[in-house]
């Protein structure tokens, strides 16, 4: 299997920081950000990943290189302006293949074990083109994405509980087919095209996530994965 990390944002929440360091390189717990993902994709089976960047991006090849370094094998896809998610993806297609990909956001942390990629694309169904990891509503975004209606993710009626996109999902390259190379779409018009169809399924992860939009929260990272160090 092979997996994803999206490293192309620009981190404008996190200026100035990210005026001259890409906010994947931006450390914590003594590591940068994008170093974190590929450790724990090595450990969990999976070490052909692809990496898409555009602001700073070649900061980011020149720190990992290709990756052998980590017991892993990179490819880049850079993007002379950012794609947006499903524009970056459907760029990097080439480098991911004919099967079920792992795509991780490349500024969030979250403790999902990895390795249940794998089951997940072991048992991908027929016609399906979407497996989303979800989590609770953080305090930044109380009203949620989706609904999970057993294994199913889909959008949400009218009071019906809602939980948050954790930035980290499973794919089939069809759900990207129609785009155009180096066009600019978001992923979540794709996902709720499919969803319509009933083609997404998804579970709900409620152990550690978090999404390092801000200073403040790379702060609180920090400290956290300083703090598990130390015991």
């Amino acid at each position: 299997m092979k997996a994803m990390i999206l490293a192309a944002g620009r981190g404008e929440r996190m200026r100035p920081l990210t005026d001259h360091c890409p906010k994947p390189l931006l450390p914590a717990g003594g590591k940068p950000l994008l170093q974190w993902h590929i450790e724990a994709l090595a450990a969990g089976g999976i070490t052909s990943i692809v990496i898409n960047h555009a602001h700073l991006g070649r900061q980011i090849e020149s720190h990992f290189g290709d990756g052998s370094a980590f017991g892993v094998q990179i490819s880049y896809s850079a993007e002379a302006s950012a794609l947006e998610t499903a524009g970056g993806i459907r760029k990097a297609l080439h480098h991911l293949g004919n099967e079920p990909f792992l795509v991780i956001n490349g500024d969030v942390s979250c403790e999902w074990p990895v390795d249940r990629a794998l089951q997940v694309a072991n048992q991908w169904q027929q016609d399906q083109l979407a497996y989303l990891v979800m989590v609770p509503n953080p305090l930044h975004h109380p009203t949620g994405d989706f609904a999970i209606q057993g294994s199913l993710v889909k959008q949400a009626e009218p009071g019906e509980i809602t939980f948050t996109f954790s930035g980290i999902g499973v794919y089939h390259p069809s759900l990207f087919s129609k785009l155009r190379v180096d066009e600019v779409a978001k992923l979540a018009p794709l996902l709720r095209q499919a969803m319509a169809a009933g083609k997404v399924q998804g579970e709900l992860f409620d152990g550690f996530w978090m999404d390092i939009g801000t200073p403040e929260r790379l702060e609180e990272l920090n400290q956290r994965l300083n703090s598990a160090r130390k015991h």
